[in-house]
């Protein structure tokens, strides 16, 4: 039997950029076949070229053994190949069974079409499992539910090869188990599943063989049982990565940040954070565990001073901070800095050159202008240290944030915030979507935050993560803080009692 898709010597550059170089790649049917590589390794590259968004400059492509010649999406929908994108393409405004009709309406009466967008939805998801109401509002679904409309537009085109890019990136761990479960379903039923992800343990548990890509090119291609994390580590990177982070005992210091009764309501007036009391303290990373959703975004935008709390009392090294001056240049000020949840809506402005988006927050550094004129050359060679710093690639602070690739964009919002010394950082979801040398670099700089003194306070879906990093763990459910541990006292069942809001330990 013919591959499902074969790519034979890819060559593709953007201008002095070689973003693939004479790839390889081999794809059976009905298999699961994961894409591992570091950020800008060329996986995303790859995949465009394969789903029409990129020409590539030379090479061949095959589907199911014929060749074809891709130049748009249009040509990867008809020979039978569909894609999910990390960040989606929906209209959040219109209903499921709307967004599944756009671009495929079926002709000038939309009636008919919608009649038979309405069976065929039916059809698949009874066929898997897909349980979805089709008359919901995309924007008023769960990101888990989005990326199942993003799959049912997907097969409704008549998708039989399915490229996911950095599926789980945005999802919540019951989401992504739901999420693998439908994927073993596609696969069952002979449908082929390209897995473009950082995560490891995910390559592991689901996919069937996994090809690695390192600077452009495809180093190696394994069968999934016959190869281990640390292996695959190190063929991403070309060096060993130390997947446990290593860091020392510490007796924490004064206390820098603390918040009494603190309470936060939303934009629609609903109450999400409840009455939390925390404390972090000189040269500590104390971590808040939950499932996405209770409350952990709104307290760390509330404390950065994006959201006025509505009760509650915050002090900052040992003096209360009014309502009247909570606001993010104040908390800047202070040296309350701020690594957002969401880098592309609130840590970089996509449009802006990457140089102008390093500076945000901190254009009135007379460092890089006086008054309103800021200076780009000095702008320009302070994000080039940094750059060469953080290993962001590729170096040139000239190209727009929104070409970067995800985990390179995170290194620029860290490099902002971190290299501003501050007393008492705050971090949301600092490894989401970056690959497995990044996410070491990124643990080393907050655990050398840690020694040197800082104030840590980390949020992120990883329980791995949290429990590597943090010397105190808070857990929280429903907006309230359900529970404090020790990180060498506890585990990841304790914990997810308590993100359950199960506080008796004895449950």
């Amino acid at each position: 039997m013919s591959p499902a898709i074969e790519l034979i010597d890819i060559n593709k550059s953007f201008g002095d950029v070689h973003a693939n170089r004479n790839v390889n790649l081999s794809v059976a049917r009905g298999t699961i076949h994961g894409i591992v590589g570091e950020n800008g390794a060329g996986k995303s590259t790859l995949m465009s070229i394969l789903y029409g968004f990129y020409t590539a400059d030379s090479g061949e492509i095959r589907v199911n053994g014929r060749p074809v010649a891709i130049h748009s999406s249009n040509d990867a929908i008809t020979a039978g190949i569909g894609m999910v994108h990390q960040h989606f393409m929906l209209v959040e405004p219109l209903t499921v069974v709307e967004n599944v009709m756009l671009g495929a309406e079926g002709g000038t009466f939309l009636r008919a079409g919608e009649a038979k967008v309405r069976a065929e939805l039916g059809r698949l998801s009874r066929d898997y499992g897909l349980d979805i109401d089709v008359d919901a509002t995309v924007g008023e679904l769960s990101v888990g539910l989005q990326q199942r409309v993003e799959i049912l537009k997907a097969l409704y085109r008549g998708a039989d090869i399915l490229i996911l890019d950095e599926p789980t990136a945005v999802l919540t761990p019951p989401e992504a188990d739901a999420l693998f479960t439908l994927l073993k379903a596609l696969k069952e039923q002979g449908k082929t599943v390209i897995l473009i992800t950082h995560k490891l343990r995910e390559i592991m548990a689901i996919t069937d063989r996994v090809s690695v890509m390192r600077r452009g090119e495809m180093v190696a291609t394994v069968e999934t049982a016959e190869t281990s994390p640390p292996q695959l580590a190190e063929l991403m990177v070309g060096r060993r990565v130390l997947l446990r982070v290593e860091k020392a005992e510490r007796a924490p210091g004064a206390p820098l940040l603390q918040v009494e009764n603190f309470s936060v309501i939303d934009s629609r007036g609903v109450l999400r954070v409840s009455n939390v009391a925390l404390t972090v303290h000189a040269g500590e990373i104390v971590g808040i565990a939950g499932v996405a959703g209770n409350g952990q975004s709104e307290l760390l935008e509330a404390l950065a001073g994006m959201r006025r709390p509505v009760l509650g009392t915050m002090r900052f090294e040992g003096r209360e901070i009014g309502f009247d001056e909570h606001n993010p240049h104040r908390m800047r000020q202070l040296g309350l800095l701020h690594v957002p949840e969401d880098r592309l809506r609130m840590g970089l402005v996509p449009a802006f050159q990457a140089f102008e988006s390093a500076v945000l927050g901190f254009s009135d550094d007379p460092k890089l202008g006086h008054g309103p004129l800021l200076d780009h050359d000095a702008m320009i060679e302070d994000l080039k240290a940094k750059m060469a710093h953080y290993d962001v690639r590729p170096p040139n602070p000239r190209l727009k944030s929104s070409k970067f690739s995800g985990g390179n964009q995170q290194k620029i919002v860290l490099a902002r915030e971190i290299e501003r010394n501050p007393r008492v950082l705050l971090v949301g979801q600092p490894t989401r979507g970056v690959d497995i040398g990044a996410i070491e670099f990124i643990h080393r700089r907050l655990i050398a935050l840690r020694d040197a003194g800082v104030g840590i306070l980390l949020v992120s879906v990883e329980l791995d993560e949290i429990m590597n990093l943090s010397d105190r763990i808070l857990t929280m459910c429903g907006g309230q803080i359900t529970g404090e541990r020790k990180a060498d006292e506890t585990d990841e069942q304790d914990l997810g009692l308590l993100m359950a809001g199960v506080t008796d330990r004895a449950a």
